[in-house]
């Protein structure tokens, strides 16, 4: 997605450590146009795999996620990462480092929102390490659904994530956006033109 490579281009910010702060695109202000076409681009890329079910964790994932679940006409589960009152009966709860955060964050699902048979896709803003994307996708197999396709918003090639998912599992694995490098200077995107080299 140009207009999305464009912006965080013009708005991202790298914190170091492998941090890309894109908290005025996606993980703090959003734009509602924006998040509806990311949701459509990921159902053009999916639904041809017909999901039946959208899962993603809280809270940056819930908006594309959200989004494409509209437009595949589908319902979307969020893990939880604090058990509410609300929330009794069976869970399905998965452990996943954060990087941002730092320690280990909790993802519950209650069983009634992913019941077995199901075909899942799972949407999440960032494939870095692909630690909280893994998470998830064993909780889909442990509620004893197919897991169809996992999209990112936007994924690091170089944390090595989409290798980590692709050898456990046989599904398609995208992102709208692809970075290859990033410092302080600049950020590189897989699609980029290669740059010139005077010599």
């Amino acid at each position: 997605m140009q207009v999305l490579k464009d912006l965080i281009r013009t708005e991202g910010r790298y914190l170091g450590d492998g941090i890309l702060k894109i908290d005025g695109i996606l993980n703090h202000q959003m734009d509602p146009k924006l998040i509806k076409a990311m949701g459509e681009e990921i159902a053009r890329r999916f639904a041809h795999l017909h999901p039946t079910r959208v899962l993603t964790a809280e809270v940056s994932g819930i908006a594309p996620a959200l989004m494409a679940a509209l437009a595949l006409d589908v319902p979307v589960v969020y893990a939880r990462k604090h058990k509410p009152v609300t929330m009794y009966g069976p869970i399905f709860l998965e452990t996943a480092p954060s990087h941002t955060k730092g320690g280990e964050i909790n993802l519950m699902v209650a069983a009634e929102y992913l019941p077995p048979g199901e075909r899942v896709l799972i949407v999440d803003d960032f494939l870095a390490s692909g630690k909280t994307l893994l998470a998830l996708a064993r909780m889909v197999q442990e509620a004893r659904c197919e897991l169809v396709g996992i999209v990112a918003i936007v994924e690091k090639a170089f944390e090595g994530g989409r290798a980590a998912l692709e050898k456990k599992y046989s599904v398609p694995v995208e992102a709208l956006v692809t970075i290859t490098h990033m410092d302080e200077h600049r950020i590189v995107f897989a699609d980029d033109p290669p740059r010139s080299v005077e010599i």
